[in-house]
């Protein structure tokens, strides 16, 4: 364990941005939403399962959560999910929908239906034209791709993408990585237009699919950001994400990049000082806040701090949640974290006299 001092760290109360931080510990079956302070305010307690990998709120204030079973095509890949889950304010579960086969990300529509990505066995024919990775390691001859789902509230789909049906060739996997997943899709970003915006970590790539026509209408590659998590469209156009830095030279290290899409230049980014001490190789996300801060989720160390816009870390907590890993060790990580302000319709009237 890289820290000795767990919970809140450090708090500015005139730079830190006010509300309430939701956070879902790897190996527990909790989730919390803590204040400024870093005490627990409220939580939702007596997951069936550990997350898969995250939760975060609805505007009604219900929790969208995801569970990892133990079924599927790739049962002890991470990312692994299967089972997600919607619970209103007091835990009562309202909504459901299980799919042994879904990984990393999803995400509730403003139409009320619900998008997240799974896993299929690609057809013969096309992991065949899959490029890169170590030779030898596919799962039991198979390469698996990714599909982009969307359900409505029966679970019946409505809409798919799948990864298998791109150019492949176009997308060699990184030389270092493995060959038992082609892309690995770890975030989907629904945009207004409809279209969705997706992370593929083993091509190092973030992509826009045009809904109507499924083909890319916007891609970029940069193997320096070292198989990155999560994307965000931010209000001003330009794309918020977590470069983890994973296989980048001697001393690797994770960096937070605003980029331009249209220019695919770096607006802002936050890198640790030195760059080293900021560094998870996987999992981890970021999230613009309305100050103009931004809360970063350091998701290897269960690190959650807030930087302004000079680099400043004006509110910092370290998850005391440890539970067993799957490796024999006990783990404090965290896939995500999300804040909400006092007035924000996930939050609004449900705390009582609780103040941010």
């Amino acid at each position: 364990m890289r820290y000795s001092q767990f919970g809140l760290t450090t708090c500015n109360p005139e730079r830190a941005t006010p509300g309430f931080t939701l956070f879902s510990p790897n190996f527990g079956h909790e989730t919390y939403l803590l204040g400024m302070r870093g005490e627990i305010v409220h939580q939702w307690s007596g997951h069936p399962l550990t997350p898969g990998n995250y939760a975060y709120l609805l505007e009604n204030g219900n929790l969208l959560w995801g569970g990892r079973t133990a079924e599927g095509n790739l049962p002890t890949t991470g990312g692994k999910g299967g089972w997600l889950r919607e619970l209103d304010w007091n835990g009562k579960v309202v909504w459901e929908h299980r799919d042994d086969n879904q990984h990393h990300d999803f995400r509730r529509l403003t139409n009320g239906n619900t998008i997240y990505i799974g896993w299929e066995a690609m057809r013969p024919e096309n992991a065949k034209r899959v490029q890169g990775g170590i030779p030898g390691t596919e799962e039991k001859g198979l390469i698996f791709g990714d599909y982009l789902r969307e359900i409505d509230a029966k679970g019946k789909t409505v809409w798919e993408w799948h990864t298998q049906d791109l150019d492949i060739e176009r997308y060699p996997l990184n030389m270092v990585g493995g060959r038992k997943e082609f892309a690995h899709c770890n975030a989907c970003c629904p945009l207004p237009n409809g279209d969705v915006m997706l992370s593929f970590r083993k091509i190092s790539t973030i992509m826009i699919i045009d809904r109507k026509t499924g083909k890319p209408r916007w891609e970029k590659r940069d193997d320096a950001w070292g198989m990155q998590h999560d994307c965000e469209m931010l209000a001003n156009g330009n794309i918020l994400f977590f470069a983890n830095g994973q296989d980048t030279g001697l001393m690797p290290h994770s960096r937070v990049i605003e980029m331009d899409p249209a220019t695919g230049k770096t607006i802002w980014e936050y890198q640790g000082n030195p760059p080293w001490t900021f560094f998870s190789p996987h999992i981890s996300g970021s999230q613009r806040l309305s100050s103009g801060n931004t809360l970063i989720c350091e998701g290897q160390w269960g690190r959650i701090f807030e930087v302004a816009p000079d680099n400043e870390i004006v509110w910092e907590y370290i998850s005391p949640f440890c539970g067993p890993h799957p490796g024999g060790y006990r783990s404090n990580w965290v896939f995500r974290s999300y804040r909400y302000s006092a007035d924000s319709p996930q939050i609004r009237g449900r705390l009582g006299s609780v103040t941010a």
